[in-house]
């Protein structure tokens, strides 16, 4: 069963006291099971973005301490700063990740907040998938008139909370008001503008997210409001659906800023709104320096971002990951003001294990694990390593085809066998280190006690299951070998001719890769006692072996006949 994984991101309002802002964050790793991710302080927001993430009971408990540890150390009745806020720990919404559905997500907010106001003694509301009535479910709702207004919020039937304390106390004076929800992905995104205009931020933000701004008579920014026939302003939208967009003066970098929340990525993207805030900036004088994330953001954000730039310049997308977030930072301007460090602000890098993979070693540090006394990593991972190689110069030969003078109608051709050969490279590097762990399981399986019949049989039947593990997976090098000859094929027929030997050591890396792997099936498969399973797995080798041999000796053949 695939475990639960869920995301929660409190902002406490707090970004200047930076003892404070690591109390209540590192509180956070006092529950077992509970990753701290990120901490990003503003000190002219006086707002902090804590992230972290676990399985949904840990989260839940660590997102308490955190709020009662915020409710300790920040006064509220003395709290300024320029972001919207109503309290100590303002918000703390809970994303899935996963394994989890948004659904399920919303009863854990439910269990938190309860326990926040029974507990602590802090009001709060639920909002997004969390709310329990629909005009809750906007956080601007909820924290209409912000601090300043709690009292009178509270005392409104209409505005009673959803849990804590109804009452405006000394106590509810200092904690303010928490607001919990469960929502998807949200991305909370600033563009960097060459202004210190506010005002000039603002309208920039209001042409672009999706509430837009009120329809005024005459004069747009003064002029009377336009009003329905329920007598509610009438709103002109904005360009992009699913983002909020405020326009404020940033002190501590002496720049103005529009600060965005993406809140479905899925319908618009960070790199939509940033070229969509460069037109509207251009259109009013002002010009985009670059902007920056809040907290954390997804992988496939920053890789969605990169192909969509390197389309605009049609450029080949089948580059390496690492490359494609180079790009993504240039384009996007995530340097503008400070350093980007993709290790500590992409997700999935910050939730990467600490176990040191055999692709993680450097070329030097490779090849002496491989001549080491340990029988892995053995024939197996090398051949998988040598079949990543290959089809890496037929990648190369893709990418620099794409970029050829001349060529520039036959990019996006060449650009489609990049990609293919990139994933037939995802694809071996990681049965580098499979056929290592693999061969690991059967040496597991030899280890298992032996001493009672049911303990003989439970090792006799995880050998058996090991042994066609440790089968397949070299078959699957194999496979993926033979397939990514199609990129070097495709490559010495029609992309550069000068790069012809390349793609031919491509094949020749291919067919290598093939062959020792082939060797580590039959070598598996003579000790399987499942003969119907050996036999089957052997044949289907046997087949891809002699198909390669073909494609070696016409590709040598073909390479002769144009040097």
């Amino acid at each position: 069963m695939q475990k639960q994984l869920i995301e929660c991101v409190p902002n406490i309002s707090e970004g200047r006291d930076s003892k404070i802002i690591e109390t209540v964050s590192q509180i956070v790793e006092t529950v077992e099971g509970v990753k701290l991710l990120d901490v990003d302080p503003g000190k002219a927001t006086n707002r902090t973005v804590i992230t972290f993430v676990g399985e949904p009971e840990p989260v839940i408990e660590a997102a308490f301490r955190l709020i009662k540890k915020a409710s300790e150390l920040i006064d509220m009745s003395k709290q300024t700063g320029e972001h919207p806020r109503f309290g100590a720990t303002d918000v703390c919404p809970l994303v899935p990740i996963t394994g989890i559905s948004l659904e399920e997500t919303a009863k854990y907010a439910h269990k938190l907040g309860e326990r926040v106001g029974k507990e602590l003694g802090i009001p709060g509301y639920f909002y997004e998938e969390a709310a329990k009535e629909e005009k809750r479910k906007n956080l601007a709702n909820c924290r209409s008139g912000e601090y300043e207004g709690l009292a009178n919020k509270l005392a409104d039937p209409n505005w009673k909370p959803d849990f804590g304390p109804s009452e405006y106390s000394e106590n509810v004076s200092k904690t303010g008001v928490t607001a919990i929800s469960a929502r998807d992905f949200l991305i909370a995104y600033n563009v960097n503008l060459n202004t210190t205009s506010t005002r000039r931020a603002n309208a920039i933000a209001f042409d672009i997210r999706e509430a837009g701004r009120v329809k005024r008579e005459g004069n747009p920014i003064t002029g009377k409001k336009v009003l329905d026939a329920n007598g509610e302003p009438i709103r002109i939208p904005g360009k992009l659906k699913a983002v909020k967009g405020i326009g404020w003066y940033i002190d501590e970098y002496g720049i103005a800023q529009i600060s965005y929340n993406l809140t479905n990525i899925t319908i618009t993207s960070m790199h939509e709104a940033f070229d969509e805030s460069c037109k509207a900036a251009l259109d009013r004088g002002i010009r985009v320096t670059g902007s920056e994330i809040i907290g954390l953001i997804p992988l496939q954000a920053m890789l969605d971002a990169a192909d969509y730039y390197l389309i605009k310049q049609e450029r080949s997308l089948g580059i390496a990951e690492s490359e494609k977030i180079k790009i993504a930072v240039k384009s996007l301007g995530l340097d503008d003001l400070k350093p980007f460090n993709p290790s500590e602000k992409i997700i999935e890098y910050m939730l990467g294990t600490d176990e040191k993979k055999l692709i993680d070693f450097k070329l030097d540090d490779f090849a002496d694990e491989t001549a080491g006394e340990s029988m892995a990593p053995g024939g197996g991972s090398i051949a998988a390593y040598v079949g990543a190689l290959g089809v890496s110069l037929g990648t190369m030969v893709a990418n620099l085809s794409a970029h050829k003078a001349g060529w520039d109608d036959k990019w996006e051709f060449f650009s489609e066998w990049a990609v293919k050969g990139q994933a037939y490279k995802e694809r071996l590097l990681f049965l580098v280190d499979e056929d290592t762990n693999a061969f690991n399981k059967i040496i597991d399986g030899f280890r298992m006690p032996k001493d009672s019949e049911e303990e003989k049989e439970a090792r006799k039947q995880a050998i058996e299951e090991a042994t066609k593990y440790a089968t397949e997976i070299p078959f699957q090098v194999m496979e993926a070998s033979f397939n990514s000859m199609e990129v070097m094929q495709a490559m010495i027929k029609d992309g550069l001719q000068n790069s012809l030997s390349d793609g031919g050591v491509g094949v020749l890396c291919a067919r290598t890769a093939v062959l020792g792997a082939y060797f580590n099936v039959k070598i598996n498969a003579k000790d399987i006692k499942d003969r119907v399973f050996a036999e089957d797995i052997l044949a289907r080798a046997e087949k891809i072996y002699q198909e390669t041999l073909q494609i070696e000796s016409d590709t040598i053949a073909y390479i002769d006949s144009k040097m």
